[in-house]
């Protein structure tokens, strides 16, 4: 598994190595030992989570707060997305900085979204399956987000605009500023 760090402090790209053959393939998705190694950083997951989306659909951004606060590993196992991790830790030196990675069921990469970041995806295929793995427990009295659209980050979400699909929840949601 090659782990390389993005632009955000503490954000980091997953790419597995494909076992494949005539039967099919394997790969592993996660190594708790390699990951800590490479990164430094400790982290134990305790919460899946799938969800199924189709074109033109924006989730985001959103995050927990405070003890909430969760980290995520994500990634795509059928469809293509565009991932989107904005850091919102006001002692980073990336703070307000955002990385956007495309995600897909045929390039297997993963992204993992340290605490204090928001995340969001804008699914860019027919339908997505998209699966996360977070190392705290959803609390709905500690969600919070940003604005898909705020000026401030300006986001290519690539999805035209018009064709977006977003919820009447996360078009309330505050800009970063």
């Amino acid at each position: 598994m090659n782990i390389t760090p993005t632009k955000l402090k503490d954000c980091y790209i997953l790419q597995p190595q494909i076992f494949g053959d005539d039967r099919g393939y394997f790969y592993e998705s996660f190594h708790f030992q390699k990951f800590s190694e490479v990164t430094g950083l400790v982290v134990t997951f305790v919460q899946d989570n799938q969800s199924s989306s189709t074109y033109g659909v924006i989730r985001g951004l959103h995050f927990q707060k405070g003890a909430a606060a969760q980290a995520k590993l994500v990634r795509v196992i059928s469809g293509r997305v565009i991932d989107v991790a904005v850091d919102l830790r006001p002692e980073s030196s990336t703070y307000g900085q955002y990385e956007a990675v495309e995600l897909s069921a045929e390039n297997r990469k993963q992204l993992f979204v340290p605490r204090g970041f928001a995340h969001g995806f804008s699914v860019l295929s027919e339908s997505v399956e998209f699966v996360y793995k977070c190392d705290n427990y959803y609390n709905p009295k500690e969600e919070d987000g940003i604005i898909y659209n705020d000026p401030t980050l300006n986001i290519d979400w690539g999805i035209p605009h018009g064709e977006e699909i977003i919820s009447k929840k996360d078009l309330k949601l505050p800009r970063l500023s």
